[in-house]
C-alpha cells in the first residue's frame, strides 16, 4: 500500500509522485485509484488493488541509483542480431519494471546507435527507456532532469569509448575526416 506523496515507479511510464488516492466510479464499478503525477504534468490513474500486480513500486534509493549508474559504465550485454528478437527481449526488460534492466536497455541501444544506427522502432524504444530511467534517477538523486540526462549521456559515452575503442570527441572526429579525405588533384571529373 502506498500513500499520498510517495515517489513510485509505474513500469513503462517512469517515476512519479502519488498526488491523491481517490474513489472513482468507472463503468458502474467503484474502485480506489492512485492518482500519480508523472513528468510533464501527466496524471495517471492506477487501481490501488492492482498496483503491485501491475508492478508499481517505490523508487530506488540513492545507493541503488549509484549502482544503476554503474550499469551504464559497463560493456554492452549480448543482444540478438535479429531485430524482432532484440526488440522483444528489450521490451520484456522494460516491462519488468527493474531499473537495472531498463539501464541495460538504454546502454545497449545507445551503443548500437553509436555503432550502426537504430531503426525507428528501436529509436523510440531508446527514447522511452531513457525517459523512464531519467525520471527515476531525478527523484532518487534529487536532481534536475537536465543534470541527470547529461550524467547518463556522459556515462554511456565514457563506457562506449572504453569498450568500443572509439573516441568521438569533436577533435578526433575531425582527424578521422582528414585521414579519410581524398585530396583534390586539380582535374575536373
Amino acid at each position: 500500500m502506498f500513500n499520498v506523496g510517495d515517489k513510485i515507479v509505474y513500469p513503462m511510464h517512469g517515476a512519479g509522485t502519488i498526488d491523491a488516492i481517490e474513489e472513482k466510479d468507472i463503468l458502474g464499478e467503484k474502485q480506489a485509484y492512485y492518482i500519480i503525477k508523472m513528468p510533464g504534468e501527466v496524471k495517471v490513474m492506477v487501481p490501488t488493488a492492482r498496483a503491485e500486480e501491475i508492478g508499481v513500486r517505490n523508487i530506488i534509493n540513492k545507493e541503488s541509483a549509484e549502482k544503476v549508474l554503474e550499469v551504464l559504465e559497463e560493456n554492452e550485454t549480448e543482444m540478438s542480431n535479429n531485430w524482432n528478437k532484440r526488440y522483444r527481449d528489450n521490451m520484456g526488460k522494460m516491462k519488468s519494471g527493474d531499473i537495472y534492466e531498463v539501464a541495460d536497455v538504454v546502454r545497449n541501444l545507445a551503443f548500437k546507435q553509436k555503432e550502426k544506427g537504430l531503426s525507428t522502432g528501436e529509436k523510440k524504444m531508446l527514447n522511452n527507456a531513457k525517459q523512464i530511467l531519467v525520471s527515476e534517477l531525478v527523484l532518487a538523486e534529487h536532481a534536475s532532469q537536465e543534470d541527470v540526462e547529461e550524467l547518463v549521456d556522459n556515462k554511456i559515452q565514457m563506457s562506449f569509448n572504453e569498450f568500443k575503442g572509439h573516441d568521438t570527441t569533436i577533435e578526433n572526429v575531425g582527424n578521422d575526416i582528414v585521414k579519410k579525405f581524398i585530396p583534390f588533384n586539380g582535374t575536373n571529373a
